[in-house]
């Protein structure tokens, strides 16, 4: 947060959003307060002739972002993921920004290849293309190994991305830092927490071995998927601003036309995308967040390829078990267990009323379900969920945020399809296969044999540590409270050690 350059970018930027008639724009979707309406227009009305003018044709929110240059491009996709931060209308706008830039030159991109595989471009490949894609970060080039002659495609980073995002980077946050000092009633849009959210997703972004470490582990988790591909990683010629991955083949999803002429069932396919993503989700709690028809093609043979992995979502077991639950209460339309769930997982404080709770989610599900199939939609159910539960007091869960929006974009694929599809009928199956797996007598053994092979590591120190808690918790009371208490803390901590003891012996012996 140094430098002139923040006041100057912040100038530009501000600048940019009147020139474009997005000031007011995002300034509404934040729902900023009046003292940040009135800087953000003192910093931009004056020097609007400085702003970039951008492109007409778009609206005035991606007009000004695309015009702004890479950063704000990523800044303005990322956003895209958090409509609980902008609202689900900017969102919207913002989901369908346009990530192309024009490319720089195949010798750049060469020289950075070389550069940073450290060795001659000739001994790697026998053909390098032109640049066939360009984005905000990197862009891909087609190629052929020297050694095999198999065809791959080849990312690079842009030359200088790195300093040209720090640099951007540096200015939201003083931004943000701006925000929190002339305006405290904002700090509920959680300026710092946006930015430090954007920064974590960038800096994934510009280190192409993480892209390549996500890929190689979404294909190994879905490698017998049936009608699935990923092309794998060529690892020894991918490293922090290269990453090459085999050459792959196929129509792009939103090309019904082509897909039709090559004899592919569009209804299949809108159900396999379906299924394929809430079977990653849910099965392996690791998910493609951005698959949109950019990043998705069909081989010739049918199978779904999933391109870009730079944005993948992760929910832990606990969620995933919660999150299925909640689904297949709707799904059944039994909104009492739907409002229990939450409250056994905490997402809804115990003072509110569990049957209040209920009836507030019948409001949500009853109208979805007495719509026709061809409208029921599991992203509308999941963004009318989150109003209701934030009513009732439920903190923002953003793996949940991003799993809804990925929910809304895996629909609008599958509609686009096929839009007489029947998404309760898709999801059902897969949901309640997890449930089965994952919740009743067979998966509380699993839980239990894993709590027990925990317990048999720490086996050793399990003395010592209930010693220790012991000490710090009798301390604790003599400090504190009577000696009443003080004997009731220990006699539970020794009831649980004899529960958790009893578990090892029974499963090992």
């Amino acid at each position: 947060m140094r430098g002139p350059h923040n006041i100057i970018r912040l100038i530009r930027t501000g600048a940019t959003l009147e020139r474009t008639g997005a000031m007011n724009v995002v300034l509404d979707a934040f729902e900023a307060p009046r003292a940040i309406r009135i800087l953000a227009h003192v910093l931009g009305k004056p020097f609007q002739w400085l702003g970039y003018k951008g492109d007409p044709q778009m609206p005035p929110a991606t007009r000004a972002l695309t015009a702004l240059g890479p950063a704000y491009i990523k800044f303005g996709q990322v956003l895209s993921t958090r409509p609980d931060v902008v609202g689900n209308e900017l969102a919207e706008q913002l989901r369908v920004l346009q990530d192309k830039l024009p490319p720089f030159s195949k010798a750049e991109a060469m020289a950075e290849v070389e550069k940073e595989l450290g060795q001659p471009l000739s001994e790697m490949f026998s053909d390098f293309s032109e640049p066939i894609a360009a984005a905000s970060i990197a862009q891909v080039h087609k190629a052929k190994l020297a050694s095999t002659g198999e065809d791959v495609a080849v990312k690079v980073l842009r030359p200088g991305i790195e300093r040209a995002f720090r640099k951007d980077v540096d200015a939201f946050y003083f931004a943000a830092r701006i925000v929190d000092l002339f305006a405290p009633g904002a700090r509920r849009l959680r300026p710092m927490e946006v930015i430090e959210h954007f920064d974590g997703v960038v800096r994934g972004e510009l280190d192409l071995r993480l892209e390549s470490a996500a890929a190689s582990e979404y294909a190994a988790n879905t490698k017998d998927d049936s009608g699935f591909w990923l092309p794998p990683v060529v690892w020894s010629l991918s490293a922090r601003r290269v990453m090459t991955l085999s050459w792959a083949d196929g129509i792009p999803l939103g090309d019904n036309d082509a897909l039709d002429a090559a004899g592919h069932n569009r209804s299949d396919l809108a159900e396999r995308v379906l299924r394929l993503f809430l079977l990653h989700a849910l099965r392996d709690g690791y998910f493609h967040a951005d698959m949109h028809q950019g990043n998705l093609k069909v081989a010739a043979n049918g199978d779904i390829i999933a391109y870009d992995y730079g944005i993948m979502g992760h929910i832990d077991e606990y969620t995933r078990r919660v999150y299925a639950e909640i689904l297949f209460g709707f799904i059944r339309r039994d909104y009492k267990r739907v409002a229990e769930v939450h409250f056994e997982a905490g997402y809804v404080p115990a003072n509110q009323d569990v049957d209040e709770f209920a009836r507030a989610l019948r409001a949500v599900g009853e109208p979805i379900f007495g719509m026709d199939a061809t409208h029921i939609s599991m992203g509308r159910l999941l963004s009318y969920l989150f109003e209701v539960t934030e009513r009732f007091g439920m903190e923002t869960r953003t793996e949940l945020i991003l799993l809804q929006r990925t929910m809304v974009v895996v629909e609008g694929v599958a509609r686009s399809l096929d839009d007489h599809m029947n998404i309760w009928e898709v999801a059902r199956p897969v949901v309640e296969d997890y449930i089965k797996s994952s919740i009743g007598p067979r998966a509380a053994l699993r839980d239990f044999g894993k709590t027990a092979m925990v317990l048999a590591r720490f086996g050793p120190r399990l003395p010592a540590l209930v010693e220790n808690a012991l000490i710090a918790q009798t301390t604790k009371d003599d400090q504190q409270t009577s000696g009443k208490t003080t004997l009731l803390l220990p006699a539970a901590l020794g009831a649980a050690v004899g529960i958790a003891a009893t578990l090892v012996v029974m499963t090992f012996g």
